[in-house]
């Protein structure tokens, strides 16, 4: 369980976080989204200990993480914006490196390194780290968070910068982990992957909450489902001139703005002698909603 009670973190007299408060339960994915100065690596580092908040309290499983952060550190895993990792070392050394930090026997280095390093579909090779692609080395950096086996994940942007073939491996790699029973809090600007996998999303705004909840709860806040309707005719010219669509490749489409609407221009399809192929729904995407919320 992470708690988080009015957080405030200023910077010489800017402030990155606004009187933050959140609840977010065990074994599942957490997302902080929003525009570039939202406040959401400021937030992450918060979480992980990293810097203490201004005022205000943060608490992971009853840890206040201001006041014990090494106990903390003992359950986190956590994965910066930027993979820096130790160039001269190879990807075995690397690991070795931080499970001996973590206390480990080189027995269950060993073992957990082998366990990794398949998950992830990494082949070390004994290469040295400078040595590997951007997507090797995020799943480099992943598999070093994970090395000490954590309870709490914390990763800023995962993804970031990645082909798309290792972004969708990363995402459904931490639908891996939320089955194992982890705690994983990301930031992401890719929207579609935190649409496709959080439990519950928050989004800032000049380091404020502006919305919080599932992405049901968030999509009933921003605006109801509106459909598209495709339809064929052998005569447009007999479609009712109320209707507004568009015509290409011979399918026409039109918009509903709600329910009463979609059955409006169904039935005038019908009147006319049109015939509709089929209905698609269309929820406000998180996108959408940072529009709608701006700057």
């Amino acid at each position: 369980m992470i708690e988080a009670r009015e957080i405030v973190k200023r910077y010489n007299g800017f402030t990155a976080l606004d009187g933050v408060s959140f609840e977010f339960g065990d074994a599942g994915i957490f997302g902080i989204i929003g525009h570039n100065g939202a406040g959401k690596t400021t937030l992450l580092k918060i979480i992980s200990g990293l810097i203490t908040p201004t005022s205000g309290s943060l608490a992971v499983n009853g840890i206040d993480v201001a006041k014990d952060p090494i106990t903390l550190k003992r359950m986190l895993g956590y994965l910066p914006e930027e993979s820096r990792l130790y160039d001269t070392m190879t990807v075995e050394g690397y690991l070795t490196f931080f499970g001996e930090l973590y206390g480990l026997s080189r027995a269950d280095i060993r073992t957990r390194s082998d366990e990794l390093l398949g998950a992830l579909a990494l082949e070390a090779g004994g290469k040295k780290l400078g040595e590997l692609s951007k997507g090797m080395r995020r799943k480099v950096a992943i598999a070093r968070s994970l090395i000490h086996d954590p309870s709490l994940l914390v990763y800023d942007e995962a993804t970031s910068g990645l082909d798309p073939m290792t972004s969708r491996f990363i995402t459904e790699y931490l639908r891996t982990l939320r089955n194992e029973q982890k705690t994983i809090v990301i930031s992401a600007h890719n929207l579609y992957q935190v649409e496709a996998i959080c439990d519950r999303v928050m989004i800032l705004r000049r380091g404020k909450v502006v919305a919080l909840g599932s992405m049901h709860e968030l999509r009933e806040m921003f605006g109801s489902i509106s459909y598209s309707i495709f339809f064929t005719t052998a005569d447009p010219a007999r479609i009712d001139s109320s209707l507004p669509y568009t015509l290409a490749d011979g399918i026409c489409r039109a918009s509903a703005r709600d329910i009463d609407e979609l059955n409006r221009y169904t039935r005038s399809i019908a009147d006319s002698g049109g015939v509709v192929e089929r209905i698609e729904s269309h929820y406000p995407t998180l996108e959408e909603m940072l529009v709608k919320i701006g700057q």
